[in-house]
């Protein structure tokens, strides 16, 4: 039988649901294809299931959260046994209590709890119907649930015309529905059609059809008009066909009943005691849908559900401009203003013709409700249509420019670019200039040309100096890391500088634009004392800056070139505890990345390991492109080729950034551990080439460039690389900086007594937190005694090097210093268990272990790494069993 192998997936799915092993299914495939049959006909049978269910409509796409609360509505009793967080975060995009933000992950994770406290009690099915016409917002809250039910009693099953199209719903498990076949397709139609069907009419309607199942039932159903010939073109494509059928149909309804149904066809939740209220606005007989039932077109319930989505679209489309402005009039005059505000004026904006400024104001209050509520791209289409009921040029203009911020804020730079473009021809004086410098930042946005940085350099000339000079460091910042053509940021540099720079300025962010500038335009020795002020200044900002995480990520940077350890874990500690803190998720995985990078420097490669492990996960749970920069650095520090390879591979692909200069840091190291010296130097002298050229490079690079040289052979290639680790350490003399520079000279033999120099780099590294370049120097001057002929020296040193290399994970530089201990004759530690006791787990595994070990609850842990309580419990169960323990208390003691 027809769709029998389908059904049973679906069966497959909801039957492993209710036994905690939730899961996902897209059901895709054209309109009319059986998608919403299927699934209804296999949830009939789920009795014992809490079946919720919402759909899409075309009409309904702008309303925040329009689906989900349709999805949610039922249950949302259940909120009272959510975390406050959580609960309060539903009520606000809801409706239902204080008007907050909530991040987006928060909501979902919220929605995620609400549907576990349903799943306690029975299995739970989530059926979203017409996926690809739901608001943006609840798609993403779906989607992200869909996630992560693997542990739950909850399946979640779309229903899309295009899954690629709709995003989220690819990466999902699919479930293509495709036309019946011809023998499927004449059985269906004999069952349907009046009997005695011309034989000829018959194979029309099969050819016409193509095996989509609605179009056979609709065909059949209204034969005599198909049949006839030339009143029906031969159309190719069914949904055209059907939705011409649907019109044929609704044509010959009374006049009065097909007012009423376009009404119907105007609100999209099926609200029939709404409908009735509108009616009657419209002095209309709402019993007339009764008629409509019967000529097939909707379908009366508690909800009026119209026969098909083709249906509502079709009948609205053939309406005449006037009616539709009259149904949307009288819905807007039906619905309660105080309960659903966003929806009556919805409605009024699509009843009036000219320009309103009393609608186009609730629109601009209905657009800070939606962006209030994390709803950018909704925020943005309210905004839109405020501007074109707007009658004043001048405010028309300036709603324009903030639906293009909302536009650029909910990641569309195209429609931005284009709504600037309408506001500027109506602008005048400074309000121009501001405009301009939007069109400016989304075209550097866009792509980062000479021409985009030019125009943003020059417009953020006209603007006053304080917000200039937050335009150019937004500019700089932008192409630090992804300056992809070696000497644009130095060219940006110089452009900035000729706009009269004051030096001096007082602002953290006039001073961290100064430090930056000089990095890249002045020799290091003329750089230092600005980064030292910059970064002074903003450690201690109580402002603003103080709560600009991207800027704040940008001073980590600069201390990490200034080689402050210290000053680097308290910055970077600080940050994700604010993050934390204010709930800042869109901010915490960067910021994780950087507490990622003081621990790797500190040798804690199992911590960093952890900590990045935390930053994934917010990334998938977001949704939001990974970046791996800092995960090359750790496989890099490893010694981890394969999964180094791994990473690299995605750089550069699927909006994936290229992150050249972190990639060559790290080739470096990586190369320098396995004994790859060639290989290092060839990175390390790319990083330096664009260094020279005017480009941003990690400083970090200089003491790797120095070792492989020498190791390499070719000394003489590290001229540059020692002169500037001799001024860095010069102009800040602190114990990392000094110790990198006294090992290079130890390296390079600039110094008649190299023994002394390799022990007091070796001291100076044992004052700093940075230990794992304090073992690789007790490595390379280990490396340095056994060229000497000195080997009882250099086992010491040798030894001492493996054991704490060994120790903190870093396999490959170990393995250097193995070698040498070997090629000695003396048989090194191998590596212990003891060394890493939760290795055998899996990365997301000794992510929980970790929280758990550290005093979470499996809800808190749960709430931080927006996975369900069960999927928690799960993944501890499974560390549990690989680490031989029963217990979170012997659990905290293998962790201690």
């Amino acid at each position: 039988m027809a769709r029998q192998d389908e059904r049973g997936v679906i069966d497959q799915l909801t039957a492993a649901a209710a036994a905690g092993r939730g899961g996902s299914l897209v059901v895709a495939g054209d309109a009319g294809i059986g998608k919403s049959t299927l699934i209804d006909t296999a949830t009939e049978a789920l009795d014992q299931y809490e079946v919720l269910r919402t759909s899409g409509a075309e009409f309904e796409q702008d309303l925040l959260y329009a689906a989900l609360y349709q999805l949610c509505a039922p249950v949302l009793d259940r909120r009272a046994k959510l975390p406050p967080v959580q609960r309060e975060a539903l009520e606000a995009v809801f409706g239902l209590g204080k008007q907050t933000s909530p991040e987006p992950l928060t909501v979902g994770l919220a929605v995620l709890g609400l549907l576990h406290e349903v799943a306690r009690k029975r299995p739970v099915c989530c059926v979203v119907d017409d996926a690809q016409w739901i608001d943006d917002a609840s798609r993403q809250v779906l989607v992200f649930v869909a996630r992560r039910v693997e542990a739950e009693r909850i399946a979640v099953v779309f229903a899309a015309r295009d899954a690629a199209g709709v995003p989220g719903l690819a990466a999902l498990p699919q479930l293509p529905l495709v036309g019946l076949s011809h023998e499927d397709a004449r059985r269906l139609l004999g069952t349907v059609a009046r009997s005695g069907l011309d034989a000829e009419l018959v194979e029309r309607i099969l050819a016409e059809a193509a095996g989509n199942p609605l179009a056979l039932l609709e065909f059949a159903h209204d034969d005599g008009v198909f049949g006839v010939p030339g009143t029906r073109p031969s159309l190719s494509h069914v949904g055209t066909a059907l939705e011409a059928q649907f019109v044929h149909r609704f044509e010959q309804l009374p006049p009065d009943t097909r007012s009423v149904v376009v009404l119907a066809a105007a609100e999209p939740v099926g609200d029939l005691a709404l409908l009735r209220r509108a009616a009657k606005v419209l002095k209309l007989d709402p019993e007339a849908l009764s008629v409509a039932e019967d000529a097939g077109l909707v379908e009366l319930g508690p909800q009026l559900r119209f026969r098909h989505p083709l249906v509502r679209s079709a009948l609205y489309t053939s309406a005449t401009p006037r009616l539709r402005r009259k149904v949307h009039g009288a819905l807007a005059e039906a619905t309660d203003a105080a309960t659903d505000p966003d929806r009556q004026v919805w409605h009024r904006a699509h009843a009036v013709v000219e320009a309103d400024e009393n609608v186009a104001s609730e629109l601009e209050r209905s657009s800070e409700r939606a962006r209030t509520r994390g709803g950018f791209a909704a925020a943005a289409a309210f905004m839109e249509r405020a501007a074109q009921l707007t009658p004043e040029a001048g405010r028309q203009s300036g709603r324009l420019i903030a639906a293009a911020r909302l536009r650029l804020q909910a990641g569309s730079p195209a429609t931005a670019r284009t709504l600037v473009a309408r506001a500027e021809l109506r602008l005048k004086d400074h309000r121009r200039t501001q405009a301009r410098l939007l069109r400016a930042r989304i075209d550097f946005q866009l792509g980062h040309t000479p021409q985009a940085t030019a125009a943003l350099v020059d417009i953020a000339a006209q603007l006053p100096p304080d917000q200039a000079r937050e335009v150019y460091l937004e500019a700089f910042a932008s192409i630090m890391f992804n300056d992809n053509r070696p000497g644009l940021l130095k060219r940006l540099g110089t452009a900035i500088r000729r706009q009269d720079m004051p030096r001096g300025a007082a602002r953290p962010v006039d001073l961290l634009l100064q430090a930056l500038l000089d990095q890249i335009t002045l020799p290091v020795e003329q750089a230092v004392p600005a980064m030292l002020g910059a970064v002074t200044a903003c450690r201690t900002a109580t402002d603003p800056f103080a709560g600009s995480p991207w800027r704040m990520n940008l001073v980590c940077q600069l201390i990490l070139d200034l080689r402050e350890d210290e000053v680097l874990r308290e910055v970077t500690d600080r940050q994700v505890k604010a993050a934390r803190s204010q709930g800042s998720l869109s901010t915490l995985p960067q910021a994780l990345r950087y507490q990622a990078l003081s621990r790797i420097a500190g040798g804690s490669l199992h911590e960093a390991a952890g900590i990045l492990a935390e930053a994934q996960a917010l990334d998938e749970a977001a949704g939001t492109v990974r970046v791996i920069g800092v995960d090359l650095i750790l496989a890099a520090f490893r010694g981890d080729a394969y999964h180094y390879s791994e990473l690299k591979g995605l750089m550069g692909h699927d909006g994936q950034p290229s992150e050249t200069v972190g990639e060559q840091f790290a080739r470096a190291v990586l190369h320098n551990g396995l004994g790859n010296h060639e290989a290092a130097l060839q990175a390390a002298l790319a990083a330096q080439s664009r260094h020279q050229a005017g480009s941003y490079t990690i400083w970090g690079v200089y003491p790797e460039l120095v070792e492989a040289a020498v190791r390499a052979g070719r000394p003489e290639e590290a001229a540059d690389a020692a002169d500037l680790l001799e001024k860095l350490a010069h102009a800040n003399p602190v114990p990392w900086a000094v110790a990198e520079w006294l090992q290079a000279k130890a390296l390079l033999g600039r110094a008649e007594d190299c023994d002394a120099l390799y022990r007091e780099a070796a001291a100076h590294f044992a004052r700093t937190g940075a230990h794992i370049h304090h073992a690789r120097s007790r490595l390379v001057y280990g490396e340095w005694l056994d060229g000497e002929g000195r080997p009882a020296e250099a086992r010491v040193e040798l030894r001492a090097a493996q054991e704490t290399l060994s120790s903190l994970g870093a396999g490959a530089f170990a393995e250097r210093a193995a070698r040498r201990l070997r090629a000695a004759g003396e048989k090194p530690r191998p590596p212990e268990a003891d060394d890493d006791p939760l290795g055998v787990l899996t990365a997301r595994e000794r992510l929980i272990v970790n929280k758990v070990a550290a005093g979470g609850s499996s809800r808190e842990v749960a709430a931080a790494l927006f996975l369900s309580p069960r999927t928690v419990d799960t993944h501890l169960h499974n560390a549990y069993r690989k680490l031989g323990i029963s217990s979170r208390q012997q659990l905290r003691k293998l962790s201690s």
